[in-house]
């Protein structure tokens, strides 16, 4: 976990360290029985090189390929000097290098944070939420997301997804011919094993990010409260955001937002929570609730 001031939380961190450690298994796993069943050496070292490649990619590109699904830019302290202004003094507060600041020109109100280390990462937010919330409904949610940026959970969410991403285009390796194929008979149980690898990788990789998601936010809830002393800002920001995005059609949502790294999701996960990026509301006030009576209590 990066050194801030934010608090340390040995859930996360050990929950990102046995994601990381299960999807590379996963993802090993995968690269094996697909090269097992290439005849050339050429075509091995290819999977190979696909699957190298993949999770570069991920790792290298993250920060921009969210700024594009959010059609976010980043701004200037010229352009933005209230917002550059609050990130300054939250970066300050927490003893961190101050990330990008970037703006996406959209209606529902939102924020996320992207980027491959500290060093290159980017705190965006919705043109909306800088006109629903107020001063310090805004601080405190730049406050969860810069969390999300010293805990470094962006990172490992944004590289652990791309185990989902190999299975699916290995999958098309294999379909497409990169399969060895000796005959009829030994082509179909070499793909049919890959598919079955392949579906097994994109579940587990699939619940495990979900699972993570949710404690990760819960986590950035409760560091940006204790960091800004507000925890009542920060419910009432997420009651607002909230409220918009039920207001909103949920066509627009799904264009419009990359839902797993804002600080409220862009529409519901459905299935009873099982496909859910972010805990539920209700979970994270009553946990910020229990912060602010903390903080109310008398010392010593």
């Amino acid at each position: 976990m990066a050194s801030s001031r934010f608090i340390k939380d040995s859930g996360l961190t050990a929950r990102m360290t046995l994601t990381m450690f299960l999807l590379g298994g996963l993802f090993v796993a995968l690269v094996v029985v697909v090269m097992t069943f290439v005849q050339s050496t050429g075509g091995a070292v290819l999977v190979a090189v696909i699957a190298i490649g993949i999770a570069f990619w991920q790792w290298w590109s993250s920060d921009k390929v969210a700024m594009r699904a959010m059609r976010a830019r980043e701004v200037s302290p010229e352009e933005a000097p209230e917002l550059h202004g609050m990130i300054d003094r939250l970066c300050a507060l927490a003893d961190m290098p101050k990330p990008r600041v970037g703006v996406a020109d959209m209606s529902v109100p939102n924020a996320f944070a992207t980027g491959r280390s500290p060093d290159r990462a980017v705190v965006c937010v919705t043109t909306g939420i800088l006109q629903t919330l107020d001063a310090e409904e805004l601080e405190a949610v730049l406050a969860h997301e810069l969390s999300h940026v010293a805990h470094r959970d962006v990172l490992v969410m944004t590289v652990a997804s791309s185990a989902g991403i190999a299975a699916g285009l290995l999958m098309r390796f294999a379909q497409f011919g990169g399969m060895g194929r000796r005959n009829n008979n030994g082509a179909l149980p070499a793909v049919l094993v890959a598919l079955l690898v392949s579906l097994v990788v994109y579940a587990v990789s699939f619940l495990l990010l979900r699972l993570l998601s949710r404690y990760r936010e819960l986590c950035a809830d409760r560091s940006g409260a204790y960091l800004t002393m507000k925890p009542a800002a920060l419910a009432s920001a997420l009651q607002k955001i909230s409220g918009e995005a039920a207001a909103t059609p949920q066509r627009d949502l799904r264009a419009n937002a990359a839902s797993a790294l804002c600080i409220v999701p862009a529409f519901s996960g459905g299935l009873s929570g099982l496909m859910a990026t972010h805990p539920p509301l209700q979970q994270r006030l009553e946990q910020l609730a229990r912060i602010q009576a903390e903080l109310s209590r008398p010392a010593g």
